[in-house]
C-alpha cells in the first residue's frame, strides 16, 4: 500500500484557531460593508424625498379645485382639510419595525365625494378630467375599484388622482393623493381648521 504521509513540516488541515480566525476576518468584512452606503441602503430602503408639508398641500388644494370644476364648474375644495397618512420603513429595517408608522414621514391626501350623481353626469366630468390630466403629462396608474373610474399619477410628484363612480348609490369619489415624504422636524399635521 502507498500512503502518502505530509512532509514534516507541510500544512494539514485548517485546525480550529484559523477557522476561527478566518470567520473573523469575515464577520470583521461585513460589519465594514453593513456600514458602507451599500449596506446602510440595504438596512434603510431608499430614502424618503424631503418636503415642505404646506407647499404639497397646496399643490393638492390647487389640483382638487380644478378636478372639481371639471366635474362641474364649481369648486368646494379650498374648505376641505388635507389630511396625513402612515409612511412606514423601507428596506431591511422595516422587518424590525413591521406595522409601526414613521413620525418624520407623510402622505397627504384630500377626499371628496357626492351622493346621487347620475352616470351621465359623472361620466362626462371624468372625461374632462381625463382630457385634461392626460394633456398635462399625467398617466393612467393602477386599476380603480369602482364601476366607473380611474386613476391617474404626475411623473415627476408620484402625486394621484382617483375618481370613481358607484352604480350602487351614485356616488362621486375624488381623492387627491401625495406620496410619503420626509416632514421637517417637529412637523405632526396641520391644527384643525
Amino acid at each position: 500500500m502507498n500512503s502518502v504521509q505530509p512532509a514534516t513540516g507541510a500544512t494539514a488541515a485548517p485546525s480550529g484557531a484559523r477557522l476561527l480566525r478566518a470567520a473573523s476576518v469575515l464577520a470583521g468584512v461585513a460589519l465594514l460593508l453593513s456600514m458602507s452606503w451599500g449596506g446602510y441602503r440595504l438596512w434603510n430602503g431608499a430614502p424618503y424625498p424631503e418636503v415642505d408639508p404646506n407647499v404639497v398641500a397646496m399643490r393638492l388644494r390647487e389640483q382638487a379645485e380644478r378636478v372639481e370644476e371639471d366635474l362641474d364648474g364649481r369648486s368646494r375644495f379650498e374648505a376641505r382639510p388635507v389630511d396625513t397618512g402612515a409612511c412606514y420603513y423601507r428596506g431591511l429595517r422595516s422587518f424590525a419595525h413591521i406595522d409601526e408608522a414613521r413620525r418624520d414621514v407623510s402622505s397627504f391626501d384630500i377626499d371628496w365625494r357626492a351622493t346621487g350623481v347620475a352616470q351621465a353626469t359623472a361620466r362626462a366630468g371624468q372625461e374632462r378630467i381625463r382630457d385634461r390630466l392626460s394633456q398635462q403629462g399625467w398617466k393612467p396608474a393602477g386599476e380603480h375599484p369602482s364601476d366607473l373610474g380611474f386613476r391617474f399619477e404626475h411623473p415627476v410628484t408620484g402625486d394621484r388622482v382617483d375618481v370613481g363612480w358607484y352604480a350602487a348609490t351614485g356616488t362621486l369619489a375624488v381623492s387627491i393623493y401625495a406620496p410619503c415624504g420626509q416632514v421637517p422636524d417637529g412637523f405632526d399635521a396641520w391644527a384643525p381648521a
